[in-house]
């Protein structure tokens, strides 16, 4: 197709690395901050190192670094799970069932969807294990697919996340004070008071029009994926078997016995998920109530992960692994932070929620917001980061126009998400499990994300 070789040539040309673009993001907030917005010094100079110390400030901000290492945690631990023998053997038993593309997307698209609505990171790996699996099988069985199509259907995962149980705005804004803190310093008193402390995961995460949201792209995704499966094409498959080497010695001595030892690795898992009961009993026990914050996510999972590898070494084997995918957000978050840090002080932020507010209504600013983050989310490909940077100016504008805050906070989850499906960015460990091209698997995600806009657009007008 025309359309995805363009893109891929733009992609390739014009936008560099996601590191590149958060340092020319950071010179361009830097300059703009210094030009047009307001100070008490009448130096331009002056202004300037006022603004380098917002920027620096906004750097190390202990809470959002904070929220950097949750993120973290949240995709390294979803990988681990994924590297586990009892998730490993769902997907042999989903592999097994495909007779040809049709079955095969569908199969590949439903499972990676419900996994990573759990959590992101288990979705992105597992979608593109299951993805390379079925192509394995497919070759080793004489089954024409078209493996580009399969691999498209094992990267759905990544236009759903965000509004599910991992993402990274309706996670946040359930956790205590976040919000408050977030707001501190942007709000006018006044408005500030109507900040709430918590937005439980049930107003958002779990309110009825995001899962029947989420329940029509889980029909509609796959239809669509049914579709372009007829008419694609099959093609000659050359794959080595994809396999992890988490295999337990036999010659072990003294203490590395402690390494491998399933005991020992079952009543630590077992305790964990002990303690997890205990410690968030209040936040599950009301379907009105639910909070699932990013340290209830991942406090489960760290006991879920060692439990389903059962001995220390697996899982550790698996951590460095999983670790490596963690490089993007280690590195970039606190420059989006520090933009973070010169639009909250600089007053950016209001200027910005200002134009918003002045051009949109209570029914349009959720499409503006959705559109508007899934712009942003090219040039920010983290949902984490996007949520530092434009959560504040969403929040303003929601409470300035009287839009429900839990609808305002989604519709920018729904932007960000969306264009995971033109952003090759999180696509990268899918295209190197796969041994897939970009260029291979466009066409198709441009076509799934135009289907899925229509979805969350018609969605935010009608609910």
């Amino acid at each position: 197709m025309r359309i995805t070789k363009t893109i891929e040539t733009i992609f390739k040309k014009y936008l560099p690395s996601p590191f590149t673009i958060a340092i020319l993001l950071t010179i361009i907030t830097i300059v703009l901050a210094t030009l047009f917005t307001s100070s008490e010094t009448s130096s331009m100079g002056r202004r300037f190192v006022e603004v380098l110390t917002f920027w620096e400030n906004g750097l190390w901000n202990t809470s959002l670094l904070e929220f950097a290492y949750q993120m973290m945690l949240i995709l390294v631990l979803g990988h681990v799970l994924v590297l586990s023998k009892p998730v490993n053997s769902l997907i042999q038993i989903i592999t097994k069932s495909v007779t040809n593309t049709t079955n095969a997307v569908v199969l590949v698209s439903v499972t990676t969807m419900l996994v990573a609505f759990f959590n992101w990171g288990l979705g992105l790996i597992f979608g593109a294990i299951l993805a390379r699996k079925v192509g394995e099988h497919a070759q080793q069985n004489h089954i024409p697919i078209n493996y580009p199509l399969v691999g498209a259907s094992g990267y759905v995962g990544l236009m759903v996340w965000h509004g599910g149980i991992s993402g990274s705005a309706p996670s946040k804004v359930a956790e205590q004070g976040h919000l408050l803190e977030l707001m501190n310093g942007i709000l006018d008193i006044d408005t500030y008071g109507k900040v709430p402390e918590v937005i439980t995961s049930s107003s958002t995460i779990f309110s009825w029009w995001n899962l029947l949201l989420f329940s029509v792209l889980l029909v509609v995704i796959p239809f669509t994926l049914h579709i372009l499966s007829k008419k694609a094409m099959p093609i000659k498959l050359e794959l080595p078997e994809y396999q992890f080497n988490t295999k337990e010695k036999n010659d072990l001595e003294g203490a590395e016995k402690l390494d491998y030892a399933p005991a020992l690795a079952i009543i630590f898992g077992i305790l964990i998920l002990i303690v997890f009961f205990l410690q968030y009993a209040d936040n599950l026990n009301s379907l009105s109530t639910i909070k699932i914050s990013p340290n209830m996510l991942n406090f489960f999972m760290f006991g879920l992960a060692i439990l389903l590898h059962g001995n220390f070494k697996s899982f550790l084997t698996a951590v460095e692994e999983a670790i490596k995918g963690t490089s993007g957000i280690l590195i970039q978050f606190p420059l989006y932070f520090g933009i973070m840090g010169i639009m909250k002080s600089s007053g950016m932020v209001t200027m910005i929620s200002d134009s918003f507010v002045s051009i949109a209504t209570e029914t349009t600013l959720p499409i503006f917001t959705f559109f508007s983050a899934g712009l942003v989310n090219i040039f920010v490909p983290s949902g984490g980061g996007q949520w530092a940077v434009q959560g504040p100016i969403v929040i303003k504008s929601a409470l300035e126009l009287g839009v429900p805050l839990p609808k305002a906070i989604m519709a920018l989850a729904y932007g960000d998400q969306i264009t995971n499906m033109l952003q090759p960015f999180w696509a990268l460990p899918l295209l190197g499990i796969t041994r897939l091209k970009a260029k291979e698997i466009l066409p198709y995600t441009i076509i799934l994300m135009l289907v899925g806009t229509v979805v969350y657009v018609l969605g935010l007008l009608l609910v």
